[in-house]
């Protein structure tokens, strides 16, 4: 008897045999239609190839479809566990042709496949046709099924359509007979609603595109959208016509009543149905990034969540179990949905914090609803108004409620239910207008069908020279911007970063190479045509600019710095959460901002000082600690393999490229082996950890549920609000000290810790300036001058007199060479050298002095062979100094 594993294994392969590329399933939240709550059926992901939007290199397709149903125009949630089909949770298997082949194949390849490969008597099988669609009609003629047994149907239910609007078109199905001991009679007959001939499989002929108006026009191209449920399929093959039957619910279905101790087929038979179909669903929704919240997704998630929790408290359980079902689904389907394993503990974190919540209250509001329910004649539907306060104050949602009045054979009463919602401006509970990610405009596919992907050269470099390959304003390609104008420019190659992952588009300028006067100013950079498109928004603020242009491009230098050093703290940031609350701590969403980062990840209550204290000061630590940034390329399963750390629910190609940075610290490896942060990131990183400078968290707070938000700085914003937090403490103190001059003890006391904040701050700023992080020009990297190893570095927010010891901690980490310190004081410029005492025979700090100051405006400078100080009127020319110095050196 094949598994469910075996028949959808049976099903790919066959369709990969017929030519058919073998696409991994989409996450269950839409990237592509903002008219579905979730991914509800296999064509979805392929919604834009059958308009024609898209273009993707093959033109036949086969998939399993991870589906939900259980929110908006597909909800099939209040019948699940109560029919032998229903499910908020399915796989739907699909064969897919755009413009490829049409229906004479895609009628041959089922009728195959279920005949031969599948084994189903030809004898036994049914198919409808929409009533007049001739053609397919003689097809199945040709490939042996009788007339008698070729149905036309002149309704709906074999003319398909995804949604209101959209790819569209009659469709033929295939129904199984199991036989005349069940009641029930064939498709289109009175009896049609009974359990004997049930459909496996549905063919949808994609001819017409169906629009907001109600009209309807033939596609380019023909092609073909098919979809068999693999649990109603796996029913039928292992036997039976009730998919619980099937070898994965049964197993689910075995694990809750060894988790609740109860007989999985006596009297709580409903309530382990539930509790497997929802297992499903709620762990599939959770790893492909949706969390239970009040509304949207994460309320519909919400729903399965509690409407599963309440039928495990019916069977007697009086703890958490969902959580513990867990594994049992993993060992039954992570093989095909890696995903699956991957996000297990925050499953389970996020069930077993769910169901604590939600014990909490159910027994209170159940008592309600038995209370409600014994004061009324045993005819009377509970009032509206009841149910309205068991979902606002117990937070009931109308189905459970109804769920559990169904098994008294009781009503509610919905006009009064939503007449009470209204009054109070209530939460949104079912309702969904929309809100997934809108389609990309038609204009950008087709500019990336023209050109193809940018190519970004961002990782290298700041400057380059493209070409302009487009322009378009307001929605429509153009062929020039005048001077005022706002539009969008694609170009063959840009070294700007388009947002993503979290990471802000970069901005900048663009400058004719034929007149560098005529220039655009970059306000954003952007991903689009399914993200293989760069496109910038610019301003002309000088010139025109038109189709074909050279360009001279130039990234924001400042901006993309302080965007870098944030995004690879947001990394370190990661892994440290992870090692202080747990491995359930995962991604929600990110902001790598110049100015700031921000940090949303999984975990069910807020930090306390200590565990933010402990997160802040590990980081710190590994920036400290000075390691290169590295990055590679490889599969996403090698990756993986590794440890790397992937977003769940986000999209990745054939290959991926993988950052990693830090050296662990302490006894044993980690996950990532000796790596500290290991991550799937396609966004820009600073190439050592010192570059970050110094982080500083500003706070940790509720996102929504169960999803916490760290807001932190880096680098010289980090700097100045620890300068803002000393001087708040001075005027404190000194505040403190007219009032009380009584008490001097006091004042004493808060000077001390202004001293010693003021120390640690200075402390900050050395090791700032030793990790290269508030540096600007040469950089702290030693480089070799006439055989000598020379460090120059020109410095920001450093007094003079920080630099001397900032000159002996260079030496001695150089061990042999020379150093040139220039700070930028504000207005004016102090200079420091120093030679290690080995060199001071053929090397003077004081000539490197001497030769550095004329060039920054000053005279003189003096000192010792091994240490020399002067100071000049600018930093301006600091790049010219060390250049003096190292002519010194060079002797």
């Amino acid at each position: 008897m094949p598994t469910l594993n075996d028949i959808r294994s049976t099903f790919l392969t066959y369709f990969e045999k017929q030519g058919h590329e073998v696409v991994a399933s989409s996450p269950l939240v839409p990237r592509n239609d903002p008219t579905l709550l979730f991914v509800n059926s296999g064509m979805v992901q392929f919604k834009n190839l059958f308009t024609g939007v898209e273009r993707r290199d093959y033109q036949r397709a086969t998939t399993s479809q991870k589906c939900v149903r259980a929110g908006g125009k597909h909800n099939d949630l209040d019948n699940v566990g109560y029919t032998a089909r229903h499910h908020t949770f399915f796989e739907m298997l699909g064969n897919f042709s755009f413009g490829d082949y049409f229906k004479d194949e895609a009628i041959a390849f089922a009728w195959e496949l279920i005949t031969r490969h599948f084994e189903i008597p030809a004898e036994r099988l049914y198919v409808t046709v929409y009533h007049t669609d001739d053609e397919a009609f003689d097809i199945w003629k040709k490939v042996g099924v009788p007339e008698d047994r070729i149905i036309r149907i002149a309704t709906s239910d074999n003319f398909w359509q995804m949604g209101p609007t959209g790819p569209c078109g009659p469709c033929t199905e295939i129904f199984y007979d199991h036989g005349d001991h069940i009641w029930g009679g064939p498709p289109g007959s009175p009896e049609e609603d009974g359990d004997r001939f049930i459909e496996i499989w549905n063919i949808v002929f994609m001819q017409n595109e169906q629009f907001e108006d109600g009209s309807m026009k033939a596609l380019d191209m023909q092609s073909i959208d098919t979809g068999m449920g693999l649990e109603r399929i796996g029913a039928l093959l292992q036997g039976s016509h009730d998919n619980y039957d099937t070898d994965t619910m049964r197993a689910l279905i075995e694990a809750s009543a060894d988790a609740t101790s109860s007989d999985p087929d006596g009297s709580g038979k409903t309530h382990h149905r539930v509790i497997a179909d929802h297992l499903r669903s709620t762990s599939f929704l959770i790893a492909d990034g949706v969390m239970p919240s009040n509304d949207g997704r994460g309320y519909v998630l919400r729903r399965i969540m509690r409407r599963a929790m309440r039928h495990a408290h019916l069977l007697g359980s009086q703890d958490p179990v969902m959580h513990r079902l867990v594994p049992a689904l993993v060992r039954q389907m992570g093989a095909a949905y890696p995903e699956l394993g991957r996000a297990q503990a925050l499953i389970e974190e996020t069930l077993r914090a769910e169901e604590t919540r939600f014990k909490q209250t159910l027994d209170r509001g159940l008592k309600l609803l038995d209370d409600e329910m014994s004061s009324l004649p045993e005819d009377a539907p509970l009032p509206g108004a009841a149910a309205f306060k068991l979902y606002d104050t117990y937070g009931f949602p109308l189905d459970l409620t109804q769920d559990a009045l169904r098994e008294k054979g009781r009503t509610v009463d919905i006009d009064g239910f939503d007449a009470a919602m209204a009054e109070q401006k209530a939460k949104a509970r079912a309702a969904w207008s929309g809100s997934g990610e809108a389609a990309d405009a038609a204009v950008w596919f087709d500019l990336a069908e023209e050109h193809g992907a940018t190519d970004f050269l961002g990782y290298d470099t700041e400057a380059a020279e493209g070409q302009v390959l487009a322009l378009v304003q307001d929605g429509a390609a153009v062929t020039k911007l005048e001077e005022g104008q706002t539009g969008w420019v694609v170009l063959n190659q840009t070294p700007f970063y388009g947002e993503a992952g979290g990471q802000v588009g970069d901005t900048g300028w663009l400058r004719r190479l034929e007149n560098e006067d005529e220039q655009a100013e970059v306000t954003d950079t952007q991903r689009m045509g399914g993200g293989s498109v760069l496109a910038h928004q610019v301003t002309l603020t000088r010139g025109t600019l038109s189709k074909g242009d050279a360009l001279q491009l130039e990234v924001d230098h400042a901006r993309r710095t302080s965007i870098r050093a944030n995004h690879s703290a947001t990394h370190l940031l990661h892994e440290a959460l992870r090692r202080a609350l747990g491995d359930h701590v995962a991604q929600r969403g990110s902001l790598n901002a110049p100015d700031r980062l921000r940090f949303d990840f999984s975990h069910g209550k807020g930090l306390t000082a200590e565990e933010l204290q402990q997160v802040e000061a590990e980081v710190n630590a590994y920036i400290r600690q000075n390691a290169a940034v590295e990055t590679r390329i490889m599969t996403p399963d090698d990756a993986r393999a590794l440890g790397a750390q992937a977003l769940f629910g986000e999209k990745y190609g054939d290959e991926v490229r993988v950052v990693s940075m830090g050296t662990q610290t302490g006894s044993g490896k980690g996950t990532n082996g000796n790596t500290y942060s290991l991550e799937l990131c396609g966004g820009t990183h600073v190439r050592q950890t010192g570059d970050i400078g110094v982080f500083v968290t500003l706070g940790d707070s509720a996102s929504s549920a169960g999803v916490r938000r760290i807001e932190a700085l880096t680098g010289a914003e980090a700097f100045a609000y620890l300068s803002e937090q000393d001087q708040r403490l001075a005027e404190t103190a000194l505040e403190l000290k007219a009032q009380a001059a009584d008490v001097p003890s006091r004042v004493r006391a808060l000077l001390d810790e202004r001293k010693a904040l003021s120390n640690e701050v200075a402390q900050l700023r050395r090791e700032l300036a030793m990790a290269g992080g508030a540096g600007q020009g040469s950089g702290s990297e030693a480089r070799e001058v006439n055989g000598v190893k020379f460090v120059a570095q020109v410095l920001s927010g450093v007094s003079g007199k920080d630099l001397p010891p900032l000159i002996d901690e260079h030496k001695q980490r150089l061990g042999s060479g020379a150093v040139l310190l220039i700070a930028d004081t504000g207005g004016k410029a102090a200079v420091a050298a120093g030679v290690t005492s080995d060199l001071t025979g053929t090397v003077s700090a004081v000539d490197l002095v001497k030769a550095a100051v004329p060039e920054l405006g000053g005279k003189g400078g003096g000192g010792r062979p091994d240490m020399a100080q002067g100071g000049g009127a600018s930093a301006d020319n600091a790049d010219a100094a060390i250049t003096a110095a190292e002519a010194v050196l060079k002797g």
